[in-house]
């Protein structure tokens, strides 16, 4: 027993000892201007493998022997540090600010709830507005022509990757992965999932107004390719926009952040005049910012300005604040740099942006890095081969051969900082995964999900047909009961030219089949889908399928099965027989047209009847009427960003400017046209940014029909009966609860983007933004068209339908967005009308949608 006591108290002693030689080291690594915490700094003590890395909040912990050591601190864009430490078994707490990379800065926390900052009187203030003032001076786009050199990489990496460690004498699929893993200069390791780089020259020219890229090398690999590449690639360049700090607003991550050089700049940061220093030749004064709410859509950082007249920026650094209300986004750093030329132009010769995604706060997340290095500008004009490049109508011009460029040719492009530490290349990377069996099968059923479409071949790329939208498959209305539904495609590896698309259709419930079949010849080479723009080309089809009167989904197809959960049923469905012939031109000046010529017959169900009026105001049932009209349509929308799909185009930003009009003429007995028909329609859409006080989304619309015709022909209001956000309905209104032949409508929705809700403590942790929305319609019912005003030849209004006053139909909203960053909710207030019987006066609506 004696023995067993002593043999314990020796292991405690050995234990202390032990513990004794190390020495707990803790703190916090900060920016030096905002003394916020810079997450995932690398800290390691020089010439050994003893550190570690800051949390989400700067701070780290470690344990370090009992022996003086140098402590290095690494984060990408800041100066490396070093600190010399003495460690004698006592915790140490270390309080580390870091300054930007290259700049040596006297070390400042700003605490900005204990300061007491002033605008009036300060310096940093007056000299901020002379530099917002000069901004616009020395723009290189005040030259006749302005060109330049510009190499473009976007990589995605597994940040912070550490491969699984196996027991021994275990293997695994992917231990390969081991052989790509890369090194920031940080020290932190990442795995590469998606790399693209792009070699282009820019041609701008001052009078006429245009910029042209040319695109001579293009090179992408990774696991994004299961999107649609176009779509993917029109994503990125939203998101990871070019930034212009000479802006008012720097448009990043489909957000609108103020500019620290921003006109109303001095009334959202805060500046300090922090030191005055050399960069590259020039004397400059260290000019810090913050802003003063840091949850809002702001930067801190750093501007370098020069002492002298000009207050020529030579260099900026940028980060979001730890508080932003931005999704997904953990640390962003942007780093700028400009040249003055001879006569104090400025140009751009550096364009870095590095990001940390993460989905929850626990996982380590993704890296992100979009690097632009901008060289050989000019101001000359451009020779005469180069000036042809103006007339081309599109604003991109891909040389042939770009997408095949040699290793050579990216050797001599590259320039050293794109070059990672490995060599070995992503597409390598996809090369060996693709080997696996395991990862293949994932990757189609992912493919199949994302696409909606199932291929016919194992190579997806090969497969001349594919099945789909698997969304369609299963559906509800009140005529077919259940109906089921199957359908498909032929692509691009069977014809870039010629499409062919369909599906079949049957209701249980009223037992008929029904089809859509069309055939289309697109005069453009098509890449991957047949809608992708621009479009040239023309279409044949014909359909029978059920019609539901007063419901119009704009940006989902009719048959997707979100829209099974429904407030009420559809009441008023017809059949319709259509036939069509399309002609589509679209244009790179935004401007697009239709010329369709349309056969249609429209049949009568027990749920909506065609009692047409007689002249002694008797009731004649009809079983259909047939209708042959043209219409024409104009489209404009330059600058129109969207994600395309195979069938639809999901607009990534509202921001562009977009103009609609269409007119459908009939005349009675051509073609066996039951009716003389005259429509028009024309409709306005844009979006509005107040900076930091978020958005503004106004769609207009105005229609009229000239003609008598019966009701299925007039101007069915879009009534919403899901549960679901729709754009372009009518949350609380019945289907066919109004019919007009004329309208005027508007849906106003204005998003905060937290800007009152980012005050509230508490809830501002939430990270929830406010959306409002006010939407409406006038309409009217002239003599000729009302059933109650003889009506001779009309069909009679269903039982349910309501003439207008004077008074439009109105519905407000409050709303609050960015729930677990993805979820919508709504509730929904019918403002007027309330005395219609079996109406739904308010209610809750939602949607799902991710967004940073």
């Amino acid at each position: 027993m004696r023995k067993k006591i002593y043999l314990w108290l020796a292991f405690l002693f050995i234990i202390c000892a032990a513990h004794a030689q190390h020495t707990v080291v803790n703190g916090i690594v900060t920016d030096s201007i905002t003394g916020e915490g810079l997450p995932y700094a690398s800290l390691i003590l020089e010439g050994t493998s003893i550190g570690g890395a800051t949390d989400d909040n700067g701070h780290f912990s470690f344990s370090v022997p009992n022996a003086p050591a140098v402590l290095r601190i690494f984060y990408l864009g800041y100066e490396t540090r070093e600190i010399h430490l003495a460690p004698k078994g006592n915790p140490i707490d270390l309080k580390i600010n870091l300054s930007p990379e290259g700049i040596a800065l006297s070390e400042i926390t700003v605490k900005a709830q204990r300061e007491r900052y002033r605008k009036r009187e300060n310096p940093a203030v007056e000299f901020v507005r002379h530099v917002i003032s000069s901004r616009k001076s020395n723009s290189p786009r005040n030259h006749d022509y302005f060109s330049y050199d510009q190499y473009e990489k976007i990589f995605f990496a597994k940040n912070d990757y550490t491969p699984k460690p196996l027991k021994e004498g275990k293997t695994s699929k992917f231990d390969f992965l081991s052989e790509y893993v890369d090194t920031l200069e940080s020290g932190i390791t990442i795995l590469p999932v998606s790399e693209k780089e792009k070699v282009q020259t820019v041609y701008y020219r001052k009078y006429p107004k245009s910029e042209k890229q040319v695109v001579k090398g293009y090179k992408s690999s990774g696991i994004d390719e299961i999107f649609s590449s176009d779509g993917v690639r029109q994503f990125l360049e939203e998101v990871f926009r070019e930034v212009d700090i000479f802006q008012n607003d720097i448009p990043l991550f489909l957000q609108r952040f103020v500019s620290p050089l921003s006109s109303i700049g001095p009334n959202y940061y805060k500046y300090y005049l922090l030191d005055t220093l050399w960069v590259n030749g020039s004397q400059c004064v260290d000019l810090g910012f913050v802003p003063f709410n840091s949850e809002t859509f702001g930067f801190t950082g750093h501007l370098y300005v020069t002492l002298d007249s000009t207050y020529f920026v030579q260099r900026a650094v940028l980060n979001v604040p730890k508080d932003i209300n931005l999704n997904f986004v953990s640390r962003l750093t942007i780093e700028q740099e400009f040249e003055r030329t001879s006569d104090s132009t400025r140009i751009t010769t550096k364009d870095d942006i590095s990001v940390n995604f993460k989905l929850t706060e626990r996982t380590r997340g993704m890296y992100a890095r979009r690097l632009n290095i901008y060289t050989n500008h000019s101001f000359e004009e451009p020779d005469t081969e180069q000036m042809c490049i103006f007339k081309e109508s599109a604003p991109v011009i891909t040389m042939q051969g770009s997408h095949r460029q040699t290793d050579d040719f990216w050797k001599l492009h590259r320039p050293q900082e794109a070059v990672p530490r490995n060599p070995n290349s992503t597409d390598k990377l996809m090369a060996r995964l693709n080997a696996v069996l395991a990862y293949r099968i994932t990757m189609k059923v992912l493919t199949t999900i994302v696409s909606g479409y199932i291929p016919t071949n194992r190579e997806p790329e090969k497969s001349k047909f594919e099945f789909g939208p698997i969304n369609s498959t299963v559906n509800n209305d009140i005529l077919e009961g259940t109906r089921f539904r199957v359908g498909g495609t032929t692509t691009t590896a069977f014809s870039k030219h010629l499409f062919m698309d369909g599906y079949m259709a049957y209701g249980i419930k009223d037992e008929k089949l029904k089809y859509d079949a069309l055939v289309e010849y697109s005069f453009n080479d098509r890449r991957e889908f047949r809608k992708e723009y621009p479009v040239h080309s023309l279409r044949m089809e014909y359909m029978y399928d059920v019609n539901k009167l007063g419901q119009d989904y704009m940006y989902t197809s009719k048959d997707n099965m979100m829209l099974l959960i429904r407030r009420m049923r559809d009441p008023y469905v017809t059949y319709l027989r259509n036939a069509e012939l399309t002609y589509t031109r679209e244009l790179y000046s935004g401007i697009s047209y239709n010329a369709i010529v349309r056969n249609w017959r429209e049949y009568s169900t027990p749920y909506a009847a065609f009692d047409r009026i007689g002249q002694d105001r008797t009731f004649t049932s009809v079983n259909h009427y047939d209708m042959t009209a043209l219409e024409l349509r104009f489209r404009y929308g330059k600058n129109e960003k969207f994600y395309q799909t195979r069938n639809l185009r999901i607009p990534i930003t509202f921001d562009a400017l977009i103009v609609n009009a269409n007119h459908i003429m009939a005349r009675k007995g051509f073609l066996g046209s039951d009716y003389n028909y005259q429509r028009t329609d024309i409709g306005l859409q844009k979006r509005f940014w107040f900076s930091a006080f978020g958005y503004i989304d106004i769609i207009t619309k105005a229609g009229k029909v000239w003609t008598k015709v019966p009701y299925p022909l007039l101007i069915l209001p879009n009534a919403n009966l899901t549960y679901t956000i729709q754009p372009e309905t009518y949350t609380n209104m019945n289907a066919l609860e109004f019919i007009n032949d004329e309208y005027v409508s508007w849906d106003v929705t204005y998003y905060m983007n937290g800007n009152l809700l980012n005050r509230l403590p508490f809830i501002k942790k939430l990270k929830w933004r406010e959306v409002f929305g006010f939407r409406g319609l006038w309409g009217n019912l002239t003599d000729k068209n009302n059933p109650a005003m003889g009506g001779e030849g009309l069909y009679a209004f269903p039982k349910t339908t309501y003439k207008m006053s004077d008074t439009p139909y109105m519905e407000a909203s409050v709303g609050i967005e960015n729930i677990f960053k993805f979820l919508r909710i709504d509730y929904v207030w019918r403002l007027n009308y309330l005395d219609h019987p079996d109406i739904q006066k308010s209610g809750v609506r939602m949607t799902m949608a991710l967004s940073f």
